[in-house]
């Protein structure tokens, strides 16, 4: 292929890459006093190497077109249905020719000498499969390329591609912001917010290019149920946060966990949960799995003995539980459920949702995969639907594969206001954690409430155990007025501030009695069957001031 519209400064042979574009990179010109150690890697060989910058360095920054810069994604996956978007968005490029860039060659036989021995075979194995090989060697920001994830796990094992690639990023809070984004999306722009990529299909250019695909000597979303560049950016930012090797986005968070549950659990098989959940992901359990043969056994969160009987007696697939449940907030220890399911070879599978990352990281405790809906503290604003399942390659790989022959897949529009979401997350759970354990305070002192759930209370039955595996309590308490379901309502309609709805996690404060909002169709006696009474509350607090919040509940209780 001829070079053309290059005008960058001949760094290379003109042989082999068309369509770059260059613009000047301000970071680049000129260098700090004395020099600084940077870390840079080959782009041909994958290779990284030391070298002391010495002020001669371009001030131009390499744009890559969009088709060559997904032959270097290093979200590719497995299989040519498990595609992701590259994330090179721009290599910073020597101008001396004399600097001497290494060869491929060169860097590899370095490398080798100061790497484990086990990199220099599979560098090897890569470089010749590579369809990119003809390209010629360049030096790139380690932290800008990252290899292609399965050429990474056969040279160091299972690691976390976002411990070193937002290694300069130190907090949940700064991860957030910048995740994702700011190293590089696989989309090519000066933009600070990331683009909403509206396609639902992706265009090869010849027959040649698409047969490369078919045969998988290159990479490429295809078709819009497989990805998006968008909604890679959002996966991204979750699995920095979660400390996940991959996270796959769907519509919602009932969608990511249905299509979990089919996936991971075979026909026939078994699996465990706990009694307090939400709703609809009981009736799912309870009244489709079984269609497939699949059977349950249904214990208390603190049932740690009837999780042992069950894994024991069953070939259990998965132990799936929330934790906080919902709506009493119980705590599962998932440490200690882990250890429990992984001698009998069971996954467990943590619905993390009113925790959120920012306050359990159910992945370190030892969880195989951990699910949220996203519309809630995720997205944060109430004005998306959205799901996530985050955790090893391996695993989320086989998810996704049937989530690409079922569906539910995001919108990108709705990544979008996912990632703005994200933005504010950890400013936004601070306040909701901070107003919802100094309202649950007030609430289970004052003589109007008969009884409190939220695990930062002394009174909590996993009080001292939500200290152990929570940094924070969350964000929604609930509660039962003293009285019949007439004053519950009283007090409920005196409030001002909350909107009584669905949901929680927003900025705006949310009520609801579960008993009217999620039960109303089951009789009274079957609602108790679940624990649910009808003077039950739960109150979602949101970012609106403390002092308004606190005088709008005692209001209302003053009404009632």
């Amino acid at each position: 292929m001829a070079v053309s519209s290059f005008q960058c400064p001949s760094i290379f042979s003109t042989s082999s890459i068309s369509g770059f574009q260059c613009r000047s990179d301000p970071d680049l010109v000129g260098s700090p006093v004395g020099g600084s150690s940077r870390r840079r890697v080959n782009a041909a060989a994958g290779i990284s190497a030391s070298f002391t910058g010495d002020g001669g360095l371009s001030s131009r920054i390499l744009r890559f077109p969009p088709n060559f810069v997904r032959q270097l994604s290093i979200k590719a996956r497995r299989n040519c249905s498990n595609i992701g978007v590259a994330q090179i968005v721009a290599a910073k490029w020597s101008n001396n020719l004399s600097s001497g860039l290494p060869s491929a060659a060169a860097a590899a036989s370095a490398a080798a000498s100061s790497s484990a021995s086990a990199v220099s075979s599979s560098a090897s194995a890569a470089a010749a499969a590579a369809p990119v090989a003809a390209v010629p060697p360049v030096v790139i920001d380690e932290e800008v390329l990252v290899a292609e994830e399965g050429l990474v796990r056969e040279k160091l094992g299972s690691v976390q591609l976002t411990d070193s690639k937002h290694s300069f990023l130190s907090s949940d809070g700064s991860l957030t912001v910048h995740a994702g984004e700011r190293l590089g999306r696989g989309i090519v722009t000066d933009a600070i917010t990331t683009p909403v990529v509206n396609t639902s299909a992706y265009f090869f250019k010849k027959t040649a290019e698409l047969l490369d695909f078919k045969e998988k000597r290159s990479v490429s979303f295809e078709y819009g149920r497989y990805g998006n560049p968008t909604t890679v950016v959002l996966e991204e930012k979750i699995s920095a946060l979660e400390g996940a090797e991959s996270t796959l986005v769907m519509a919602s968070g009932m969608c990511a966990s249905t299509v979990m549950l089919l996936a991971l659990v075979p026909a026939g098989g078994h699996i465990v949960t706990t009694t307090d959940c939400y709703r609809k992901t009981r009736i799912f359990m309870e009244n489709f799995l079984p269609k497939m043969g699949i059977t349950v056994t249904v214990i208390d969160p603190a049932d740690i003995a009837g999780l042992e009987a069950a894994v024991n007696e069953f070939k259990v697939a998965l132990f799936f539980t929330e934790s906080p449940t919902n709506p009493f907030l119980r705590c599962v220890d998932i440490e200690l459920v882990s250890e429990i399911c992984h001698k009998r070879g069971t996954l467990v599978c943590i619905d993390g949702t009113f925790a959120t990352p920012m306050n359990q990281k159910a992945l370190a405790l030892g969880a195989d995969l951990v699910v949220h809906s996203a519309t809630k503290y995720i997205g944060g604003h109430n004005d998306v639907l959205g799901g996530c399942i985050c955790g090893p390659l391996e695993l989320v790989s086989e998810i996704r594969n049937l989530h690409h022959v079922l569906g539910g897949t995001l919108n990108p529009n709705a990544a979008y206001l996912l990632i703005r979401g994200m933005k504010t997350m950890h400013l936004r759970v601070q306040q909701q954690n901070s107003t919802a354990f100094r309202m649950a305070e007030i609430l289970e002192a004052h003589p109007k409430v008969s009884h409190v759930y939220y695990p930062g209370l002394p009174s909590h039955p996993e009080h001292e155990l939500a200290k152990r595996q929570m940094s924070g309590f969350g964000g929604v308490v609930s509660f039962e007025i003293d009285g019949d379901i007439e004053r519950t309502i009283k007090f409920v309609d005196a409030l001002k501030i909350p909107y009584i709805a669905p949901s929680f996690g927003g900025c705006e404060s949310i009520v609801d009695q579960p008993a009217i909002m999620s039960y109303w169709d089951l009789t009274q006696e079957e609602r108790m069957k679940y624990g649910i009474k009808d003077n039950l509350v739960r109150f979602s607090f949101g970012v609106e001031d403390f002092e308004d919040v606190k005088a709008d509940v005692l209001q209302a209780l003053e009404a009632i």
